[in-house]
Formats: C-alpha cells, structure tokens, sequence
C-alpha cells in the first residue's frame, strides 16, 4: 500500500549531512523551547510565529496544523499532492519521485521541470528537504510519526491524504493549506462539468464493464476498488469485472497469467507505469502471450494502452481530468 511505502524504515534512509543535522537540531531546539505538545507540530520551529500571518487547518489525520496564509516555498512528498499544487497554480520547490519514476510522475513532467527531488516513495531525504527551504511541506499520506517530527521541525506540516485516498478531499485540503481555496472549488465544478461531458459522449457505452491493469516485471496486476482509478470510473458510472468490484489488500493486486481472463471485460485500459525500459519490452511480450490475445476486448480491439504513472498510481486532481479524456477518447459512441 501507499502509506506502507511511504513510512516503512525511513529513519535509515533519512540521512543527515553535518550541516543538514545542525539545521535541524537547531529547530528541535526551538521547538523544546516554544512547544505547548497541541497538535502535529504545534510550537516546532517549522510553525509561524506570528499569528496574524498564520492560518489554522485541520489535516487529514484530524491534528490541527498553523500555516502561513501565503506559503511561497512549497514541498510536495506525494504524487497528488504535486497535481493538487501546480493544479492550484503553485510550483513547488521540491518534490518526491512518483511510483516507478525518477522524477515527477509522466503526466506531470513538463508542468514540474526544474523541480528538485527530494524524496521517493520510499520516504524524504531530510537533508533535501532542509536544503529546498521551505515554509509549508505537504506529506501526503506519510504515517510515520518520527519522521513527521523531522519534518515538522522544518515547516509546518500537513498530512494531506486520507485513508480513502480520496483526491477530492486532499485538494480541498492542499487548497486550504495554500491560500487557494477558491480555485480548489474552481476546479471541483470544471471536473463535475467534465463527467456530465465524457457521460454524454459515452451515448450507448455508458455503463460498460471497463477493466484497468498494469503490467511490469512482476507481472500483472488489477486495480481493485479503494483506489484513485476505481473512483474516477465510479464517477462515471462506468462497471468493472470480477474482483475489481471489490476491495483490494494493497493498491493492485497481481494475477499469474493463469488468471489473465480476470482483466477482460467490455473495455480494457492496461499499461505500465514507465513508457519505455524493461516494462516496456515485457509489456510488448504480454501481448504476444496467447492467454491475452485471447482476451474478448482484445479480439474487440478495445484495448487501450495508458500512462500507468496517471492512471494506477496514486493519481490527483489533474490526473483525474486527463483520464477521463483518455476515456472518452477510446469509448466514445460512434
């Protein structure tokens, strides 16, 4: 799952350069001196001193964070909390790779260029993070409470992912946070106008079974419920097959080739999460596989091959928008 990767063993990996560690033990200092132990990171160093340029906001873990009410250097550590900021109309200062990425997730790449990583799935480089200086950090769905006090001892601190996982909220949130509120609810309605848009545009396919996989050197895998894409097709009104109805154990769930028939449905969307590299070249070999050719929507030619960064990773806001063009691309009526 998400949060698994994100918090498992972070501590080790969080590696301090001399300078890094001083920066950040300075702010410890701080925060001992000032804390009342109210709220995630109330009286770090990471927090605003001056009230009247501070916002209160409660995070996607119920704790109440201060924020300044105009943030200008913004880190992300999460996939949606990077569509939810530039979707709002900041670019952050540093970002954390996306799944299966060096960089920003594919969808994004153009609109993050220049951005600096400082962080992966697997967690935040502390030292970055102090080095991109900034004055509110965004860490997404991040469970683990010792490194959330590493980071809260830079900047406040915002827990921005539910366990939904739900977009919708987290940029209501990242609005919030950011002094962008309105634009948040500005891009709420153009996505509902979107579906009514892409549901018309459906005409007699509306309401298929559509099936949504990904494929890497692990094999095969289903997005099951619980996840960005399954709340998208619901949106639409759109079916799914078999035991994408239900929900999963973690954010896909792999299938031997045996089980290859359980991605079939009326449409399939199925892609890896690289557009080239050995996925690639073992996608190329899935489709050669006699198991998948014998596909009912592939003998259809209702295939689709998609971005899996935008499509089964963690999503967002402009993630969202950008699959559901996809969608009615592909199933538009005729």
């Amino acid at each position: 799952m998400e949060i698994t990767d994100m918090s498992s063993n972070l501590i080790p990996r969080a590696r301090l350069t001399a300078v890094a560690a001083l920066t950040l033990a300075s702010a410890l200092t701080l925060s001992a001196c000032g804390s009342d132990d109210s709220g995630s990171g109330s009286g770090s160093a990471g927090q605003a001193k001056n009230a009247k340029d501070t916002a209160a906001v409660t995070d996607a873990t119920g704790a109440e964070v201060k924020v300044p009410t105009a943030p200008k250097n913004v880190v992300v550590l999460s996939e949606m909390d990077l569509d939810s900021a530039i979707a709002l109309g900041v670019k952050p200062v540093g970002l954390s790779a996306g799944r299966g990425q060096k960089g920003a997730p594919g969808y994004l790449t153009e609109q993050a260029k220049g951005i600096p990583v400082v962080g992966a799935v697997t967690g935040p480089d502390i030292e970055k993070v102090v080095a991109a200086k900034p004055d509110v950090i965004l860490a997404g769905q991040l469970a683990d409470k010792q490194v959330l006090k590493q980071l809260q001892a830079i900047a406040p601190t915002v827990v921005t992912i539910d366990k939904k996982k739900d977009w919708k909220k987290s940029l209501e949130l990242t609005g919030k946070v950011l002094g962008k509120s309105n634009e948040a609810s500005t891009f709420l309605k153009g996505y509902e106008a979107k579906l009514a848009e892409v549901k018309t545009a459906l005409g007699k396919n509306a309401g298929s079974n559509v099936s949504v996989a990904r494929y890497s050197a692990k094999g095969t895998a289903v997005m099951q419920q619980g996840v960005f894409i399954s709340d998208v097709l619901a949106d639409l009104g759109l079916k799914r097959p078999g035991i994408q109805n239900e929900k999963g154990q973690g954010h896909s769930t792999p299938l031997s080739d045996e089980d290859l028939k359980q991605i079939d449905a009326d449409w399939l969307f199925i892609g890896t999460l690289t557009s080239g590299g050995k996925d690639a070249d073992l996608f190329k070999q899935l489709k050669e596989k006699a198991a998948y050719k014998e596909l009912d929507a592939v003998k259809k030619n209702r295939t689709t091959e998609i971005d899996g960064s935008k499509w089964t990773s963690l999503g967002g806001a402009q993630a969202a928008v950008s699959v559901l063009d996809d969608i009615k691309k592909a199933m538009s009526a005729k």
